[in-house]
């Protein structure tokens, strides 16, 4: 099976071509083996790509094998495996079918291996400020979906503090499909930092959707803007909360072909 290894902003993922995966393949048991850092390819997730004449549909696991409707960075790394089969240039515009819906991609910039995407990542819902009980600590958090289920703890962003919270929020009873957690930090009403416990997978470089769930409950519970820059362990990349939707921009490159 020929995989290819991609990277966005230090949240990698295995691309695998559908065809190339046999009927009745038991998908989360593939995922745990090929991600496994110790015994696999290693990876966040593992994408399963079926190209369309638009773009590609896609689905996802993730590392643990568990099942993810949308991965912001992860339709960026198809999108830098497209434009480099495909030859595009920029301007291009690609459309990758996801769980979540459709995502536009529109290349704005080639260096390399490494391109650069303002992707459409459509309209946050469900958003919501309450207060739960983790482990007899009373925390006040922003929840809402952007394609997946986010969990945003407005305040100080430290490594301990995401260990504490992340881990135990991930799985919290209030989530019966688990969810996303971001720690997030405003700096100023452009510049948000943030850390991530990413559902199924744990502390992550970066994730898309967090960055996008983040600087929505940032502007609207912390005195954020609605367009800023998001900065994770991974690096930055830039929100629009527009009237249409929410588009982030950032890169995705391809690192490497391989096989198991």
């Amino acid at each position: 099976m020929q995989l290819i290894k991609t990277d966005a902003h230090g949240n990698d993922f295995l691309i695998v071509a559908a065809h190339d995966v046999p009927a009745g393949t038991d998908l989360p048991a593939l995922a745990r083996r090929v991600c496994d850092r110790a015994s696999g390819r290693g990876a966040d997730g593992l994408l399963i790509v079926e190209e369309t004449p638009a773009g590609a549909r896609m689905q996802l696991r993730n590392a643990d094998g568990s099942y993810s409707e949308v991965s912001g960075n992860g339709v960026r790394c198809i999108g830098a495996w497209l434009a480099q089969q495909r030859h595009l240039v920029v301007g291009a515009v690609l459309r990758i079918d996801t769980d979540a819906g459709a995502k536009e991609l529109a290349l704005t910039a080639i260096d390399g291996r490494r391109c650069t995407f303002r992707a459409s990542m459509g309209v946050p819902t469900l958003i919501e400020r309450l207060c739960l009980d983790v482990s007899g600590e009373a925390v006040d958090l922003v929840t809402l979906n952007i394609g997946n289920p986010q969990c945003v703890v407005l305040g100080p962003a430290t490594e301990d503090r995401l260990q504490r919270l992340g881990s135990r929020l991930a799985v919290h009873k209030h989530f019966p499909q688990g969810t996303n957690v971001e720690l997030v930090e405003v700096h100023s009403p452009t510049d948000l930092r943030i850390l991530i416990w990413e559902r199924g997978v744990g502390p992550t470089e970066s994730s898309g959707t967090g960055t996008c769930a983040s600087a929505v409950a940032a502007a609207a519970f912390g005195g954020a803007a609605r367009v800023c820059d998001v900065t994770a362990p991974g690096g930055t990349q830039h929100v629009e909360w527009l009237d249409e939707g929410v588009w982030l921009t950032g890169w995705a490159e391809v690192v490497e072909e391989c096989a198991i």
